[in-house]
């Protein structure tokens, strides 16, 4: 199924906040006293501070190579769904967790939010969550107040509850498997993002069928770009050809099929076979599940589609766009032994 994710009932129960410096630029850590209190207003402002950054798309679980107890943000989330008064306490515990892993140069200190929510959506299921919201970058805005005197005008420091820096939700459900997380950093990109992501949290991307689109659509354009021109005669055209056809059946079909695909795409029995046996040392060198048979994730397949170009590039001079019948191009080679393209077409536009 899926997932589907929605906002628009919750609630936001109950809310802690610290700072957390960097180490590395001798920043303290500063536990807030209390919990925090707000208003109505101020919960409306809070949430779409806290949640307009989350979209549907891939999910992730809490994870630990040996025993998922051992990871801190799970115990410290279990503690929290387990008795939610005791928030307070356990955000203390996270904000130390997140305070031992600033140590790179890069990474800003910050204010750190725990908050409890109430009335979340997923998949069907209302649920609560926990939510982890760190902010690290300050927007300027200017006051305009109308005074006898007339127009004063100030210019004050701010968070921009448009703009979310970093942002976990813990969904309180599969907890088995790390419980189910949607996880954003706007402000890290590449290693950068291993503070929020890999050493903070320490999550891998869920086994469902956003990942699953995601892994098959990769392993199918390494193949077509990078393995099949090592073992096959395959010209560019002959890839560009392949991708398109590759594009077409992940747009068109609802559920992929692994032997269908192969037969459908691939159409030939020697790179048919080839591209399976890929498909099996893909999926082990990178230590994960590969199904035959699962339901095609629309969103995952707007996100890869973009990477299967159908281009060929030729040096720096020029590039060919091949939308249509690979017939009507041929590539050749002249007697100086200068390669060159030939193109058939019936109309000029």
């Amino acid at each position: 199924m899926e997932s589907v994710l929605a906002f628009q009932d919750t609630k936001l129960a109950d809310l802690a906040l610290h700072f957390v410096g960097n180490q590395f630029h001798d920043e303290s850590l500063v536990i807030g006293k209390t919990k925090l209190a707000f208003d109505e207003d101020v919960e409306k402002d809070l949430l779409t501070y806290f949640l307009s950054s989350f979209k549907e798309k891939e999910y992730y679980n809490l994870h630990h190579e040996s025993d998922l107890k051992l990871n801190e943000v799970f115990s410290y989330a279990s503690a929290i769904f387990e008795h939610p008064e005791g928030l307070y306490l356990q955000s203390i515990n996270l904000a130390k967790h997140l305070y031992e892993h600033s140590t790179h140069p890069n990474t800003k200190g910050g204010e750190f939010y725990v908050v409890y929510l109430q009335n979340v959506l997923l998949e069907g299921e209302i649920m609560d969550a926990i939510g982890l919201f760190k902010s690290e970058n300050k927007d300027t805005f200017l006051k305009i107040k109308n005074s006898e005197s007339g127009f004063e005008i100030d210019s004050q420091k701010g968070i921009n509850i448009n703009k979310q820096d970093k942002g976990c939700i813990i969904f309180n459900t599969d907890k088995e498997n790390g419980y189910v997380l949607s996880v954003v950093d706007n402000t890290n990109k590449g290693s950068d993002a291993k503070y929020w992501f890999d050493h903070f949290l320490h999550v891998n991307q869920r086994n469902d069928s956003f990942f699953q689109t995601e892994n098959v659509m990769a392993m199918t354009k390494a193949f077509i770009t990078k393995e099949l021109p090592k073992e096959f005669e395959a010209s560019k055209a002959d890839q560009v050809d392949l991708l398109k056809r590759s594009v077409a059946y992940f747009k068109e079909q609802e559920e992929f099929d692994l032997s269908e695909f192969a037969n459908t795409v691939m159409a030939q029995p020697d790179i048919i076979e080839h591209f399976e046996g890929f498909k099996t040392a893909y999926a082990t060198e990178r230590a994960i599940s590969m199904e035959d048979k699962f339901e095609l994730n629309d969103k995952a397949v707007k996100k890869k589609q973009t990477v299967f170009k159908s281009v060929i590039k030729l040096d720096k001079n020029f590039h060919i766009y091949v939308h249509g019948n690979k017939d009507k191009i041929e590539r050749h080679t002249d007697a100086d032994g200068n390669k060159y393209y030939k193109l058939y077409f019936d109309e000029e536009t």
